[in-house]
């Protein structure tokens, strides 16, 4: 019964949405509303629920997607996506830039969170895109892809890095396991799976498109690279001090400050003020005005992301997810096979990559920590792998890449939700062929 609660709590929302025409926003504190109702959560505790998990949702990513939009902006306008866009075309050719896409993507994708990695590469495939005149979504998604593999696959990622640490796994041999199985997903999902979309119509963001600007006027490529990639770089090199130095001395804990996402993000935008705004001669009244209209374009999107965040807090709190572990418990599964499905079907039903991650690993948890012929390592990476299976509606994800594409929902889950799909299946997949090679 429950389940058949969160799918007409789903079809509601879409309804609402692409029929009714309704703001997004709206649709999900109705639908929030609604499926608390029917779930049997207590009158006086639903509001508390939507609050929550408008409150966790915006408190986890609302300085992340400000600042990586004022960062995109003045990247876009000063030029610098520009400049990148013509580097990278003339390194690999209009006819492989998908491929290089898929590679900056994978490196970015190491150190950063998804949501941050997401509004910085915006920028970029939308400067190619608009430059070249090609398909947003057949040139962007392998680049989402290698950001989502790397999210849901392979540490210092908090989900994966914590499933480690559930599972008693090795890091370094889950990371050597989580790239064998990376590479091949990342090609299916992203390149492989991207050639069906050229057909999607997709208008981006304007906010993130800058005016072709004469080469003389173009900052230089090392500033356009350097000051664009400044967020990757200190994010990677706090997180490698980090994994080396386990002290609690003043230098562990300062770096452990700079390298938190939102002091990295308001650094480089200093930065970016500087190297693509005052150096290149623009007052500091335009960058305030640059600012400005680039929140303004992003703060509907915040509030769906927001939106989405109070039904998965509802449903988390309704306790569907225990419903649903009691149901495949009772199953004969390999496994790697039920930590996968259980994931899945959580991840499906709830929104959420981590809470699925981490729900599944509670449950099989004392099964791989007392069953010696499970391979622990492998068991991260099932997981993680079905963390990512068909994000959809009630998945802050999806509505990122809806409303920054500009798609309608059908658009969306054609592309979005089908490439999660494969990268999820093709995890599992890769992991127990590494089962059968390793045991």
């Amino acid at each position: 019964m429950a389940l058949l609660t969160i799918l007409f709590c789903i079809i509601l929302l879409v309804v609402l949405v692409s029929w009714a025409k309704l703001n997004p926003f709206l649709a999900f504190l109705i639908v929030a509303i609604t499926a608390g109702l029917l779930l049997g959560i207590p009158l006086d505790k639903i509001t508390n629920s939507v609050q929550k998990g408008l409150g966790d949702t915006l408190g986890t990513i609302t300085i992340i997607i400000c600042l990586g939009a004022m960062i995109g902006k003045l990247v876009a306008t000063s030029g610098a996506a520009q400049k990148i866009a013509e580097v990278l075309v003339n390194l690999f050719g209009v006819k492989y830039i998908q491929w290089a896409l898929v590679i900056v993507g994978f490196i970015i994708g190491i150190p950063l969170f998804y949501n941050t990695g997401f509004v910085l590469v915006v920028p970029l495939i939308f400067s190619i895109t608009y430059k070249y005149k090609l398909p947003a979504v057949y040139i962007g998604l392998p680049m989402l892809a290698a950001l989502s593999v790397t999210h849901g696959f392979l540490p210092p990622h908090p989900s994966p890095s914590a499933l480690v640490l559930i599972f008693h796994a090795n890091m370094g041999t889950t990371l050597m396991y989580g790239l064998m199985v990376a590479i091949p997903a990342v090609i299916l999902a992203g390149p492989v799976f991207a050639r069906t979309l050229k057909n999607i119509d997709s208008k981006p963001l304007d906010t993130f498109i800058g005016e072709e600007l004469p080469a003389e006027k173009l900052p230089g490529a090392t500033n356009s690279f350097l000051t664009a990639l400044l967020p990757v770089i200190l994010l990677m090199l706090s997180t490698l001090y980090l994994n080396i130095d386990h002290s609690a001395t003043i230098t562990h804990k300062l770096i452990a400050f700079l390298g938190d996402a939102p002091i990295v993000m308001l650094i480089s935008l200093l930065v970016a003020t500087y190297t693509l705004g005052i150096k290149q001669g623009t007052g500091m009244k335009k960058l305030a005005d640059i600012y400005g209209d680039s929140v303004k374009d992003i703060s509907l999107i915040l509030l769906i992301i927001a939106g989405s965040g109070a039904f998965k807090q509802v449903l988390t709190d309704s306790g569907i997810n225990n419903v649903i572990t009691t149901s495949l418990q009772s199953l004969n599964l390999q496994p790697l096979v039920l930590g996968w499905l259980l994931a899945a079907i959580i991840r499906i039903s709830l929104g959420s990559a981590t809470v699925a991650g981490l729900t599944a690993a509670g449950i099989v948890s004392s099964m791989v920590l007392h069953d010696p012929t499970i391979n622990p390592n492998l068991m991260v990476l099932a997981i993680g792998a079905g963390s990512l299976a068909f994000s959809h509606v009630n998945d802050g994800g999806f509505w990122l890449f809806k409303e920054y594409f500009n798609l309608s929902i059908k658009d969306t889950i054609r592309s979005w939700s089908v490439m999660e799909t494969i990268v999820s299946v093709v995890g599992l997949a890769g992991v127990l062929l590494i089962n059968v090679v390793v045991r």
